[in-house]
């Protein structure tokens, strides 16, 4: 996340090469939170604030089109269990934001499906912003469109 650790898939693979298959096998060093046979989680090395945890599935996949459902379920219980806990400990903590960027335009940077526990705290100096410009006010027809479109490959 807003970072310069930008690694690319390789023929729209996933690329066996990222920063987090070499964590996950050992090559890189990692301070880890919790490991099972689906997910591991460790400390992300470029914080937004103490305690910013990355939860990752051990198996690669690049994006989330690409990430078996019952593992992305997994992840998302990983990361639950994972904001309990940093809210149990003493790492200033008044709110947590879980995030997972899928794709470039996204912001994802590192092209290994990941999810971002992140402890926050009221001016911390983080957020999304956007300003009222920003967003798309739709009548209810276009939104019932694009609803169709989704549910449709449900």
């Amino acid at each position: 996340m807003g970072n310069t650790r930008k690694e690319s898939a390789v023929g729209g693979e996933s690329d066996p090469h990222t920063v987090f298959i070499k964590i996950l096998s050992g090559e890189l060093p990692a301070s880890f939170v919790y490991r099972d046979d689906r997910v591991t989680a460790f400390m992300d090395i470029q914080p937004v604030n103490p305690g910013h945890v990355l939860v990752v599935p051990n198996e690669p996949a690049k994006d989330l089109a690409e990430l078996n459902e019952e593992i992305a379920a997994h992840l998302l219980r990983v990361g639950h269990r994972i904001a309990k806990a940093i809210r149990q400990t003493d790492l200033k903590c008044e709110g947590i934001n879980i995030f997972l960027a899928d794709g470039e335009a996204a912001g994802q940077d590192v092209f290994h499906v990941h999810l971002h526990v992140i402890p926050r705290f009221m001016g911390d100096g983080f957020g999304f912003k956007s300003g009222e410009n920003n967003f798309n006010y739709l009548d209810r027809e276009e939104l019932d469109q694009a609803a169709i479109k989704i549910s449709n490959l449900l």
